[in-house]
């Protein structure tokens, strides 16, 4: 088991681009190794309350720091073209000096739904996501690309502003299909949960034990346990919606009357919530016992800064 980094995750559901611009910074200033990102259209429920175009925030975060950035994750398929995608990557890459990870995934229905396109099952969302990075890829190297694909189709597409490296992409999975997948056309695995079985399988996919995995948590900082429980059920609930309806509800306000079904205790058994010190370095074992390279950790609620500051002091130096 190598050594674990510890970088901070910042929420584009749960806080305005000003909140996530001086959470980066803090972070940097905190000892963070990096930053994760997440791509909404929607927060996952109203309480939630936010939703800041990704793109626009991580380039004034490149302005702010000097931490590497990866999305978490972008869906190139539905909402985004993923010739757009590819633009939008190249220009982060390039304004954070190369600090940058694209990582892509296939999506909700909450974000990805708006247009009006038909959200597909499980097994053509993978299917779009192999030609979209396939197509990313392409586009990056700098020529004229024309591409006539099942899903997608571009037309003598050039892009000019590009990193002198093309941009790592890592591929968020859920289950042997999308690790097999992920495997296949990623430089790097991603989730949200301590799952050691799925890390020793992309490796050996990947036949490189040194091939890198990222992993996502949620803490809920507070003057005790009850508050931080008070913020995690009130904001976040939705994180118990069970199996597929989170890749299948399509709105807010659906995500609101599935989280009833989600108990306070249940939500309370998953998350650290307070200011424990041991119980948020505990919190780490799991994922360093399964392996992971990096995990990015978030805070739920409104004591972020008190929350990077205490994880500068009390958290990083003992877990990383």
């Amino acid at each position: 088991m190598g050594v674990m980094k510890v970088g901070y995750f910042l929420s584009c559901e749960e806080y305005g681009p000003d909140d996530l611009v001086e959470q980066a910074v803090l972070a940097e200033q905190a000892g963070f190794s990096g930053l994760w990102i997440s791509d909404h259209y929607h927060p996952w429920n109203d309480e939630q309350g936010q939703s800041p175009f990704v793109w626009s925030v991580i380039g004034a975060i490149s302005q702010a720091c000097s931490l590497p950035v990866t999305t978490a994750v972008t869906c190139p398929t539905v909402r985004q073209h993923p010739a757009i995608v590819a633009q939008a990557a190249a220009t982060s890459a390039v304004l954070l000096g190369g600090r940058f990870i694209l990582g892509v995934g296939t999506g909700e229905a909450l974000n990805e739904h708006i247009l009006g396109d038909p959200w597909p099952h499980a097994a053509r969302r993978l299917e779009m996501l192999e030609e979209a990075v396939a197509l990313i890829r392409e586009l990056w190297t700098g020529e004229v690309v024309s591409h006539y694909g099942e899903h997608y189709t571009v037309d003598t597409a050039r892009i000019y502003t590009r990193p002198d490296e093309p941009p790592p992409i890592y591929v968020s999975a859920f289950g042997p299909k999308a690790l097999d997948l992920a495997a296949r056309i990623g430089d790097g695995f991603m989730t949200t949960m301590p799952d050691g079985d799925s890390v020793a399988e992309f490796k050996r996919l990947k036949g490189d034990d040194r091939a890198p995995t990222m992993a996502g948590l949620k803490v809920a900082f507070a003057d005790s346990a009850e508050e931080g429980l008070d913020h995690a059920h009130r904001l976040w609930a939705n994180s118990g919606v069970p199996g597929e309806l989170s890749q299948v509800l399509p709105s807010p306000q659906h995500f609101e009357q599935a989280s009833t079904l989600v108990t306070r205790e249940s939500t309370g058994e998953s998350v650290v919530c307070g200011n424990d010190a041991g119980e948020h370095r505990e919190a780490f074992t799991p994922f360093a016992q399964a392996g992971f390279d990096e995990v990015f950790v978030a805070n739920m609620g409104p004591r972020w800064r008190e929350m990077i500051e205490f994880y500068g002091q009390e958290v990083l130096p003992q877990v990383t």
